[in-house]
């Protein structure tokens, strides 16, 4: 079973709604009508080393898509920080990530919106 990964740690999966999946080759013009209705959406991040979720995760809040958006695949911690500035609520990672990343490496970059860099140019 996948863990889920929020700023507060790891979780198990609480949603129990219909998702719709997301794949990373998604043409971006198709997404105004795949998203509509739409309660939770997972963006299938098939590799760490692809980063085409990212972009469809900020087109899709661009679009004003207010549910829960949710990164799915085998992210690393390091990669959270981006996650969350994209738009992304949560991030389900594979059991032997959790495992090789436990919660505290994720927890270490929870604060992720103080590390940002906008955040310091505007104070």
């Amino acid at each position: 079973m996948s863990v889920i990964v929020r700023d507060d740690g790891f979780h198990e999966d609480d949603f129990t709604g219909a998702s719709l999946d997301i794949a990373p080759e998604t043409d971006a013009g198709h997404l105004p009508a795949l998203i509509e209705g739409a309660q939770m959406i997972r963006v299938l991040f098939p590799a760490f080393s692809d980063g085409r979720g990212f972009t469809l995760a900020r087109r899709i809040r661009a679009l004003g898509f207010t549910g829960r958006l949710r990164a799915a695949g085998p992210l690393i911690a390091d990669q959270y920080p981006m996650a969350r500035r994209v738009g992304f609520d949560e991030v389900e990672i594979p059991p032997e990530m959790a495992e090789r990343q436990p919660s505290p490496q994720w927890l270490f970059r929870a604060d992720w919106a103080a590390h940002d860099y906008r955040a310091r140019l505007a104070g």
